[in-house]
């Protein structure tokens, strides 16, 4: 039978905690590795709505993208949820891992599954590691044909994991774009890069107002912003195929479970309708009494 050491060590494997950032955390957070594995959930965030659906199927081991602390604790108490969360896990004997920005890196990781998801091809990363050029932050790459902008938008849109937020697009709705760059996450660092390697248009997350809007402005690539939720979880159905495939190599029987919980922090998107002349009203700081 599997146990929560082998599939952690087939995780470093194809995550090496060496090529995660420096000031990330990745790895075994909590459980023993001697611990019999059956089944395994995956998500995104380690929340306790994760946490609590572990728990009700049944799963020895949860594996996580983010991490629970990227800084030290004192206290684990649960008077937070953090402390909830790791407590829960802890009395049901329930592992966690975790595999952040060296799965973002990854050939088979989340940069890659998002180019895949919205048809990019041919990629190379965005920012290669100087260590290994074939993999690195980012993803770009071509469309089978140039398409326009507001079209490849509804490709983006209909890719995506459902969830509130939508997409944002910015730019030329009529642009033709053919190279695509695509950075899980936030990504907004990495909005002068993609204009430098010639993009036509970035799909990322948790784009800011005014770098977004400064980059339009001089005239960088378009932009579709989606969620950070909704660009990072395709990468879960890729890791799932991986345990599985490796376990069935080894003549054992794993039950991997892709978490469809949106754990966005919203709940609800709602188009704002009124008119901008009504804000003729509200008194300025300068008027009111």
């Amino acid at each position: 039978m599997l146990d929560v050491g082998t599939i952690a060590q087939w995780m470093l494997e194809w995550y090496p905690p060496t090529t995660a950032e420096s000031w990330d955390r990745v790895g075994l957070i909590a459980g023993s590795r001697a611990t019999p594995v059956t089944r395994v959930l995956l998500a995104i965030d380690p929340v306790e709505v994760v946490a609590e659906q572990a728990v009700q199927l049944g799963a020895q081991m949860l594996i996580t993208h983010h991490p629970l602390y990227l800084r030290g604790t004192s206290f684990v108490s649960e008077d937070d949820a953090k402390g909830r969360f790791i407590s829960g896990l802890i009395r049901t004997n329930t592992a966690l891992l975790n595999a952040h920005t060296n799965a973002d890196v990854a050939s088979s990781g989340v940069g890659q599954a998002l180019a895949d998801l919205v048809g990019v091809a041919d990629t190379v990363p965005m920012v290669p590691s100087s260590d290994d050029p074939s993999i690195g932050l980012g993803r770009i790459g071509r469309l089978s044909s140039p398409i326009r902008l507001r079209d490849f938008a509804i490709v983006v849109a209909g890719a995506l994991p459902a969830g509130p937020n939508g997409i944002l697009v910015g730019g030329d709705p009529d642009r033709m774009v053919s190279t695509v760059a695509v950075s899980g996450g936030s990504g907004d660092s990495f909005l002068e890069l993609a204009g430098d390697l010639g993009a036509d248009v970035y799909v990322t997350a948790d784009l800011r107002h005014h770098p977004a809007s400064e980059h339009l402005e001089d005239g960088g690539p378009a932009l579709i912003c989606g969620s950070h939720w909704a660009t990072e979880w395709p990468w879960l159905p890729v890791l799932a195929g991986a345990l599985e495939e490796r376990a069935a190599a080894q003549g054992e029987q794993l039950e991997v479970v892709v978490s469809q919980i949106c754990t966005e922090p919203w709940f609800e998107h709602l188009t704002t309708t009124g008119s901008t002349a009504d804000l003729a009203t509200v008194p300025s700081e300068g008027t009111r009494a």
